[in-house]
């Protein structure tokens, strides 16, 4: 092997020769960001070793908000928002694939797509992605980000990927090292070089100073397969999950639940007072009386038949007992009274309050989770603003859990030698990835807007020619492109010649 070379987890890294004007390069004091949220670590690492974070992104702190997302992902109504976020984004068909890839727009030869198309079908069969998608983008939901190790046969890079391996994202980060150089002239710290890297750990310790230290694998960039949700905390270096904003709203609904249940448990029961009459006994005397008379009202003596025994089945309850109060000698003797329970034990409002809160911090239609709605199938009456904000809010999702399988795509791809890597740069804005959709209420709000196009073309047909020229039309009314007119035009053209649709023309002429 060259002496630049280093093999790790089925990948060949080499040294990449500086060119010259990479060496030309303007050094800058500002590191390029990224939104992948990597930390800036100093204190380099060999291949097993350690890093120590001094700059306060903390590890543990990512684990117990990982952590804190999965139990806040267990609430009831966490669930339901979450599952019918997922059961949106995928759909399973039984005449359609869940996921399928859209080579439509890129420029390559047709045997070139063929096999693009064939490799995203083996990427899907790595997944399992016909019988895990829903799982794997629920775990991508609720973590905010997704770890996939990819394995290499490294005496035949050429035969692909072999397997894809989940990892857990409480065992792994990413790591940006960022070493810096003295500028004589102006004193500041010069960016020098960026390295990334991952490191891969079972459990974070901490060393005698009480400083942060993670023993673990030091992972290529090439060998991880790394998505997150896109969202970052305001300090721009920590991934977020889309649960991070329903932190608050979930512990609020969860304390106006509690001290619900605790005001309807303490105040429901009507609880008796009662008053006995001590006359004039001494104080010791008044006590062991009121003693007796507590004991012999309170205990519930049972007969056994089947023992012919007494039982003494008294169960107390401290929310439920009863008052018992002495009363001197001229009062109004012994006298039993019962307090009133709760009067507004039935008020949720606030409950609902909050809960509604929680809704909408999910961007989850409060009618979709209102038990009592039903789903009707009408016209854009019952298409309300928050159905289509939900609709915009789900491609977001989709669009960006694609890279999941693109990211593969593009490794299987370039070690098979089929396209490289300048190739894929100019094919990420096209390639896309196709969901399934089942989404009733997007497909009403499509079918109103071409109904509308449609009266408002019936109405200004009689004016095209004099007021209106037909290209006006195509891109005012119909908000057709160049090339979607061109295209129209050229198939009306063949369904013409084809004698599919009668020509214009020649029934003009014949009435």
């Amino acid at each position: 092997m060259a002496e630049n070379t280093v093999s790790l987890f089925g990948f060949e890294i080499k040294r990449k020769k500086q060119s010259d004007k990479e060496a030309e390069r303007i050094k800058s004091v500002v590191a390029p960001q990224s939104d992948d949220g990597a930390g800036y670590i100093t204190a380099s690492g060999s291949h097993f070793g350690q890093y120590i974070d001094i700059d306060g992104d903390n590890t543990k702190d990512n684990i117990a908000m990982i952590n804190k997302y999965r139990g806040i992902s267990i609430h009831p109504e966490v669930d339901m928002a979450i599952e019918d976020i997922v059961n949106e984004a995928i759909v399973n068909n039984a005449d359609e694939s869940t996921l399928s890839l859209n080579t439509d727009e890129i420029d390559a030869p047709d045997n070139i797509k063929k096999i693009v198309q064939e490799e995203f079908d083996n990427v899907l069969s790595m997944f399992d992605a016909s019988e895990h998608a829903h799982d794997l983008f629920k775990r991508w939901y609720i973590d905010g980000r997704i770890y996939h190790h990819i394995l290499v046969d490294e005496k035949n890079e050429k035969a692909g990927i072999q397997e894809v391996r989940f990892i857990d994202a409480t065992k792994i980060r990413k790591v940006k090292e960022v070493k810096t150089k003295k500028d004589p002239a102006t004193n500041a710290d010069i960016i020098e070089s960026i390295n990334e890297y991952f490191i891969y750990t079972e459990k974070p310790g901490k060393t005698s100073a009480g400083q942060i230290q993670n023993k673990g694998v030091k992972f290529t960039l090439d060998s991880i397969n790394y998505v997150t949700s896109g969202l970052l905390d305001e300090s721009r270096k920590k991934v977020v999950s889309h649960l991070h904003k329903c932190i608050k709203p979930v512990n609020q609904l969860r304390m106006m639940e509690d001290s619900l249940v605790i005001y309807r448990l303490s105040r429901a029961p009507e609880r008796r007072i009662f008053y006995v009459d001590v006359g004039n006994l001494p104080k010791g005397k008044a006590e062991e009386y009121m003693k007796n008379i507590m004991t012999k009202y309170r205990n519930k003596l049972v007969y056994d038949a089947g023992t012919g025994e007494l039982r003494d089945d008294r169960k107390h309850m401290s929310m439920l007992e009863d008052f018992w109060l002495p009363r001197r000698e001229g009062g109004r003797g012994t006298e039993v009274t019962t307090l009133p329970g709760g009067d507004n034990l039935g008020q949720i409002d606030d409950i609902i309050y909050f809960q509604k809160r929680l809704y909408r911090s999910l961007n989850v239609p409060l009618n979709r989770l209102e038990q009592e709605s039903q789903f009707s199938l009408g016209r854009n009456n019952e298409i309300t603003r928050e159905e289509v904000k939900f609709s915009k809010f789900i491609d977001r999702l989709r669009k960006k859990f694609s890279m999941i399988f693109l990211q593969v795509l593009k490794k299987q791809l370039v070690l098979k030698k089929v396209i490289t890597e300048a190739d894929w740069d100019v094919w990420k804005t096209s390639i896309r990835v196709d969901y399934a959709r089942d989404n009733y209420f997007s497909e009403m709000k499509d079918a109103e807007v071409l109904r509308e196009r449609l009266q408002t073309l019936d109405i200004m047909t009689q004016y095209v020619g004099d007021y209106f020229s037909k290209e006006w039309v195509f891109k005012n009314v119909l908000k057709y492109s160049e090339e979607d007119i061109k295209e129209l035009k050229s198939q009306v053209e063949d369904e013409i010649k084809s004698g599919e649709v009668a020509d214009p023309a020649t029934a003009e002429e014949e009435d």
